[in-house]
């Protein structure tokens, strides 16, 4: 069940993370916040849901040894566990999405725990069904599937439970893991602790004599500050703040990655790196020809810092200086406006998509605005597949907000599609494509902004967002990438981890992507401690398939551009197939093979055409045209 389970999973992953800021006591508008009822109409149905779901457990054991009676026995425990995630992933949705709106509730906060304890209990509940379904075997296993029809839905689950042969232990085995599914979890449970509550934020004073506390929303604020010297200061105290802290989430760190080194022992893969793309069936070509291209792209990379540097009148970047954006723009983007703007975008993509797109933007499936206490970021949730998906935002009026909204409706829009054509079984996505259509949104949202620009400045303003996107996301999650397989790397060869030897591998990975000794951007000692701020590094490998998916939504969106109505249908049917195939099976089927240069090449020569529209703008402000 490990493929269904992932989305449950990945939710709950990102539930650690701070609490957005606003005014307290704010009356959140009703218009702009998500209608719960939807799911339950009150606490007490939830709970009864709950219950139903908990009495399904004993149901489900009682199906162990049945798996090689018949096809029809086969069905039915398939139908019953596929029927009981369903169920428990609409009690989860609510659960999450209630307590999200505000952290500081313990009441919603222990709800929230009681379902991840559900799903717990789950897993324990299915963890005989692999290993017994690979004991009866392929071959009789097939046979059921092609004579009974209703297997059909279930088809590749079975397949995909079947190539995990080598991967699984024993019934016993594989029962006692479950027992630890929330252990596992601990080491990021804590160092969620240390980085949301533990540590105490300093305040620092401004040069226009405003005070910001420098916690992680201040010092996004003030990175992003015109003023050198109070983003240089916001810097020195977080990362110093930090430091105090290295060797505590260290050893958490290491912790978490003796862990996994052991639970891919244990199941005998040939390291952790080989344990997750094989969790995906993903060429280890996918992951290496990303890696070697994305260093061969470096020269790019230094290129855009230069370019930022001459940009701020900045003489020698230092890393404090590749966060504000690198023209100014006085326009707000309130959540209506955000609407039409990404509705006149999304055009291109056809009548039937911003219809549908339009309705479900009138519904109240979308929590808006900041209020204190809630959850900081933005995310889609589709995991209640019997309703619709809910989406999470933090909408601050800006362009940063109006491209995140776009983002986050891609998912949604993904989410809708594939309900559209597939049953619940196989409408849930893997990870590797997920990302794909929030991508290409993006892109999308961003060319229409800058053709409707009305000033040069405006233009680039757009297009330097779209190079520090490209920064952010295809060399960045890159660079940690390349960190985190040192890291696995470090801990399956024995060797020790401690904070300060965590620090030093990812300065000298840190320094390299940056230039650092060609004298491209300067790296201070102290702000190798970013390592610390990132929560992904508990996701097992997880970060490279940002950098996969937004060179595959550039790929794709240029194969709209390029093929008009035959580009748009293939994005679509990418999107209809949700997760009825293997991820990379269903990418190649649509024109885009991540296991080849080719795709990654187009992202830098992307990066480099923008660079080159931008010096020609500039170049035209400099002689008055």
């Amino acid at each position: 069940m490990r493929a269904t389970i992932l989305p449950a999973l990945l939710a709950i992953l990102f539930q650690t993370l701070p609490a957005a800021a606003a005014d307290e006591g704010t009356a959140p508008d009703p218009r702009y916040t998500w209608d719960l009822t939807e799911l339950y109409p009150t606490e007490a149905a939830w709970n009864a849901a709950r219950e139903e779901v908990l009495a399904s457990f004993d149901a489900i054991e009682a199906r162990r040894g049945t798996l090689g009676e018949s096809a029809e026995s086969l069905y039915e425990t398939y139908r019953l566990v596929s029927d009981t995630l369903k169920k428990a992933g609409r009690v989860y949705v609510y659960a999450s999405l209630s307590a999200d709106e505000n952290l500081r509730d313990s009441a919603t906060q222990e709800r929230r725990q009681t379902a991840q304890i559900m799903f717990a209990r789950f897993s324990e509940s299915t963890a005989w069904m692999q290993p017994e379904l690979i004991e009866v075997g392929r071959e009789v296993i097939e046979s059921y599937v092609e004579e009974d029809d209703r297997l059909a839905p279930f088809a590749y689950q079975i397949d995909d439970a079947l190539r995990n042969a080598p991967h699984t232990l024993g019934a016993e085995a594989e029962q006692t893991l479950s027992y630890f599914s929330q252990t596992f979890g601990a080491p990021s449970n804590v160092y969620s602790m240390i980085a949301n509550s533990d540590i105490p934020w300093p305040t620092i004073t401004l040069s226009n004599g405003d005070e910001v506390t420098v916690d992680s929303q201040g010092y996004a604020r003030v990175r992003n500050s015109e003023n050198r010297d109070d983003r240089k200061l916001a810097f020195d105290t977080f990362w110093g703040q930090w430091e105090e802290y290295r060797n505590s989430v260290g050893l958490v760190l290491n912790s978490h990655l003796q862990t996994q080194v052991a639970l891919a022992k244990a199941r005998h893969y040939d390291s952790v790196l080989d344990r997750e793309l094989f969790n995906d069936n993903l060429p280890p070509a996918v992951y290496h020809t990303l890696v070697e291209e994305v260093n061969k792209a470096l020269p790019t990379l230094h290129r855009y810092f230069r370019l930022r540097g001459k940009m701020l009148g900045v003489e020698q970047m230092h890393y404090y200086d590749i966060y504000p954006p690198l023209v100014s723009l006085d326009k707000t983007f309130d959540i209506e406006t955000s609407k039409t703007i990404t509705l006149a975008a999304m055009q291109v993509l056809g009548e039937d998509w911003v219809n549908m797109q339009k309705a479900a933007m009138d519904e109240r499936w979308m929590h808006v605005y900041p209020q204190r206490g809630k959850r900081s970021g933005a995310y889609m949730s589709g995991f209640a597949y019997d309703v619709h998906p809910y989406l999470l935002l933090n909408h601050n009026d800006d362009y940063d907000s109006l491209s995140t909204f776009a983002h986050e409706w891609g998912h949604a829009m993904h989410t809708l599609y594939a309900k559209q054509s597939q049953p619940f079984e196989t409408a849930g996505y893997s990870t590797f494509i997920a990302e794909i259509p929030s991508t290409s949104l993006e892109l999308i949202l961003r060319d229409y902004v800058e053709k409707h620009a009305e000033s040069v400045d405006e233009r680039l303003y757009y297009l330097g967002m779209a190079l520090e996107n490209l920064r952010g996301t295809f060399f960045r999650q890159t660079m940690f990438a390349e960190f985190e397989l040192a890291l696995y790397e470090a801990a399956e060869r024995g060797e020790a981890l401690s904070g300060e030897k965590i620090t030093e591998m990812y300065g000298d990975i840190l320094k390299r992507y940056h230039g650092h000794d060609q004298g491209v951007v300067l790296i201070d000692d102290l702000y190798t401690n970013e390592w610390m701020f990132v929560p992904h590094f508990y996701y097992n490998m997880y970060v490279f398939q940002y950098a996969t998916s937004q060179t595959a939504g550039t790929a794709l969106y240029r194969k709209i551009v390029e093929q008009g109505e035959e580009g748009v249908e293939n994005y679509k049917n990418l999107l209809r197939a949700g997760g009825s195939d293997y991820p990379y099976k269903l990418l190649v089927n649509a024109g885009v093979d991540l296991a080849t240069p080719e795709p990654y090449r187009a992202v830098v020569t992307e990066m480099n055409a923008i660079m080159d529209e931008m010096e020609r703008l500039l170049a035209l402000k400099q002689t008055g045209g």
